[in-house]
């Protein structure tokens, strides 16, 4: 059965007719055009198809596309502004934060959800204070960014570029997210 649905996607509003059971991983790459999500284990267990889903970072491989209707998607694509890149985005690149490239996207967003909820005083499963707002530390970091995997091993510059963004972290953070 096919259905429309409406989605937002990096600022731009679109139609959409999809089979009920379209991920929105598809919907996206195959009926947007979005490209920056990518498929990696199409399971929830790598992280390449993360965007921002109505400010919150998700998996699009285990999303369907009817079940939201009406959202508010971003994606790494949709992170800049203009020419001027994300802090993540700067971040990343200024650490060599990836390598192939096939999860930067996945990653990034991820770290622009991550650090949205750790201002927000969101716990991790490492979070030793309940009571204040997390510090990230790199275990925290590395705790809250475990769901996004690098085939490439690019680990210690992602942490540099999350740490970098961090620092940064404020009005620009909220302004895309």
């Amino acid at each position: 059965m096919d259905t429309t649905v409406r989605l937002t996607v990096d600022g731009t509003e679109h139609d959409v007719l999809v089979d009920t059971r379209t991920t929105l991983l598809d919907a996206l790459r195959e009926r947007v055009g979005a490209t920056a999500p990518k498929k990696g284990c199409d399971h929830g267990q790598c992280g390449s198809c993360t965007v921002l889903l109505d400010g919150r970072r998700h998996l699009t491989c285990l999303a369907l596309a009817v079940a939201h209707d009406g959202a508010e998607v971003v994606t790494a694509d949709g992170l800049a502004d203009g020419d001027d890149l994300h802090p993540v985005q700067q971040a990343f690149l200024d650490h060599e934060g990836y390598q192939c490239g096939y999860c930067t996207p996945g990653q990034v967003c991820s770290v622009v959800g991550m650090l949205r909820e750790a201002e927000d005083g969101d716990a991790s499963h490492v979070t030793e204070d309940l009571e204040t707002e997390p510090d990230l530390s790199d275990e925290e970091i590395r705790e809250r960014m475990s769901g996004n995997l690098c085939r490439c091993g690019a680990y210690a510059g992602i942490l540099a570029a999350t740490r970098q963004a961090a620092g940064q972290q404020g009005s620009e953070q909220g302004a895309t997210a």
